[in-house]
C-alpha cells in the first residue's frame, strides 16, 4: 500500500541525497517496453535521485507509471507501479492469444500464425473499418492504472511524453503539467491499429515517428547532466535482412529511429566541432551546456533478432521474459558503470551516432 508522498529537492525527485541525479530517456516498442520494466525495476533498486523522464510510446507508459508510483511512494512506489501496470497488460490480453501460443509455439517471442494473419489485415484496411467501435485495451488499462490530476498535481519529477501532429509532421511534447490519458494514448497510437487519437481538435499518432525518445528536454529543461538512454531498437543488427519478414522488421525499426538517430548524430557533431575549436576564444552558454553532458545507453540487445509480431505479444510469460532480461542487463551496467554517474559519460557519441 503505498501511502507517503515523495519529496523532492532542489527541482530534483529525491533518493539518496549523496547520489548523482539521472535524467531517463526511454525508448518505444510496444511489449518490448517490459523490457524497459525489467531496467527500471533493477535502477529503482539504487535509490537514485532523478530528474527529467521522456519517454515515447511504451517509453511514455513506463515514464508515466514510474512517476505515478514515485509521486506517492519514491522509488519503491515507481517499482509497484511499473509492475501494476504491466500486469494490467497482461491480464488484458484475451485467453485465447496464451492458447494459441501454445498451439502455435514460435521462436523470439513471435505472434502465433493465425494472430500474424489477422493483423496482416490492417495492411489492407484502416482502423476504421477493422474497429468502428474503437476498441483499445490499452485505454482500458490506462484508465484504470493512472490518476493524471494527482500525477499533474503532485509529480516533481520532469515527464516529457512524445507525440506527432498528424496534420503538420511536429512533435509535440506533453508535460508534466499537461498529461492525460488522451496524450498517453496518442503517444502509442499506430495509425493502422488504432485510431488517432484528438486532443483540442487535432489529430495524434505514435511519438515514434518524430522522437523515439526526445533528448532535447532533458538537455534543456533539466537541471542533471547526466542522462541515460534506454533503448528498444538495436542501433545495428547482426547482418543485412534477406526475408521479407525480416526486412518489414529493420524498416520499422528504422522508421521509429530516425529522428532520434538524427539528433544524436546532432550533438556528436557538435561537441566534436566544439573541441575542435577548444582554446580559440571562450565558450558560450550553450557550447557549455552542451560539452558538459554526460551520456549513458543501456541497449536492448538480446531482442536484436526478434520478430516483428513479438512488439505485439503481450501474454504475461513473454513480459515476464522480457523483464529478466531487462533486469539483467541493467543489473551489468549498474556493476560495471553506476560509479560513473556524476563523473564521466560511459559512451562515446562519436563512435555509437557519428
Amino acid at each position: 500500500m503505498l501511502r507517503k508522498r515523495w519529496w523532492s529537492r532542489g527541482g530534483i525527485a529525491g533518493g539518496r541525497a549523496s547520489a548523482p541525479p539521472l535524467s531517463l530517456a526511454l525508448q518505444g516498442g510496444g511489449a518490448h517496453g517490459a523490457y524497459t520494466w525489467g531496467v527500471l525495476d533493477r535502477l529503482l533498486e539504487e535509490n537514485r535521485p532523478l530528474d527529467g523522464i521522456s519517454g515515447t510510446s511504451a517509453g511514455a507508459m513506463n515514464a508515466v507509471a514510474l512517476a505515478q508510483g514515485w509521486t506517492v511512494g519514491g522509488p519503491e512506489g515507481a517499482r509497484e507501479s511499473l509492475s501494476a501496470f504491466w500486469e494490467a497488460v497482461a491480464d488484458s490480453t484475451p485467453f485465447e492469444l496464451d492458447l494459441l501460443q501454445s498451439l502455435y509455439p514460435n521462436g523470439d517471442g513471435a505472434l502465433p500464425g493465425p494472430v500474424s494473419m489477422m493483423l496482416g489485415l490492417t495492411k489492407l484496411f484502416s482502423p476504421d473499418q477493422l474497429n468502428p467501435f474503437k476498441l483499445n485495451p490499452l485505454g482500458d488499462v490506462v484508465r484504470a492504472q493512472f490518476d493524471f490530476e494527482r500525477i499533474r498535481r503532485d509529480c516533481q519529477l520532469k515527464i516529457f511524453v512524445a507525440a506527432t501532429r498528424v496534420q503538420s509532421g511536429k512533435v509535440r511534447l506533453f508535460r508534466t503539467g499537461e498529461l492525460s490519458e488522451e496524450a498517453l494514448l496518442a503517444s502509442a497510437c499506430l495509425p493502422t491499429v488504432h485510431h488517432a487519437v484528438e486532443i483540442d481538435g487535432e489529430a495524434y499518432w505514435d511519438g515514434g515517428f518524430t522522437a523515439n525518445p526526445a533528448i532535447y528536454p532533458l538537455m534543456y529543461e533539466c537541471e542533471t547532466p547526466d542522462i541515460l538512454m534506454v533503448l528498444l531498437n538495436p542501433l545495428s543488427i547482426p547482418e543485412a535482412p534477406h526475408s521479407a519478414d525480416d526486412i518489414a522488421t529493420r524498416s520499422t525499426e528504422l522508421g521509429f529511429s530516425t529522428t532520434f538517430l538524427r539528433e544524436m548524430r546532432m550533438i556528436a557533431y557538435a561537441r566534436s566541432y566544439i573541441e575542435a575549436g577548444a582554446g580559440w576564444m571562450p565558450l558560450g552558454r550553450f557550447e557549455r551546456k552542451l560539452m558538459g553532458l554526460r551520456f549513458h545507453v543501456i541497449e536492448a540487445k538480446e531482442l536484436a533478432t526478434a520478430g516483428r509480431g513479438s512488439k505485439l505479444n503481450a501474454t504475461r510469460a513473454f513480459l515476464h521474459e522480457l523483464r529478466d532480461l531487462g533486469r539483467a542487463r541493467a543489473d551489468r551496467w549498474v556493476r560495471s558503470h553506476g560509479g560513473d554517474i556524476g563523473k564521466r559519460s560511459t559512451v562515446d557519441l562519436a563512435e555509437l551516432f557519428g
